[in-house]
């Protein structure tokens, strides 16, 4: 068992959403520098629908073109469920084309970050989304 396998008490927990291995593993490495969160991983739309159900997370960092889901059909499916609604969504994509961040505004996102990702804005987005949600 990893440390991102483990969450203990009072952490909140960020799930990454990537089909491709190399983001993936990036975007835990930029989590390190959030001891306080529980780090879940999904490689593909279908994942991250049962990662969203068993593991409610705080977060969600969702690529957009991905196999058997799209990062825009999970959104619109988190966003449009009442037990889920209110987890955040943030799309982190190659796509940034003005199109395709009004599509994402329109499932429901909470932000859109175009990759490359720069790190300390990814830190400071998600510290961000989840201080607000422990003073929702």
């Amino acid at each position: 068992m990893t440390q991102a396998d483990r969450k203990g008490d009072g952490e909140q927990t960020v799930l990454l959403v990537d089909d491709n291995a190399q983001n993936l593993e990036l975007l835990e490495v930029y989590m390190e520098d959030l001891p306080e969160v529980h780090v879940v991983k999904a490689t593909n739309g279908l994942e991250a629908m049962t990662q969203v159900a068993e593991q409610s997370p705080d977060v969600v960092l969702l690529d957009i073109m991905m196999p058997k889901m799209s990062g825009f059909e999970v959104c619109k499916r988190i966003k449009g469920d009442p037990k889920t609604r209110d987890i955040a969504v943030v799309m982190v994509t190659a796509l940034n084309e003005p199109g395709d961040i009004e599509r994402a505004a329109e499932c429901g996102t909470d932000d859109y970050l175009a990759k490359p990702i720069d790190r300390k804005a990814l830190i400071e987005l998600v510290r961000s989304l989840l201080g607000a949600k422990t003073r929702g």
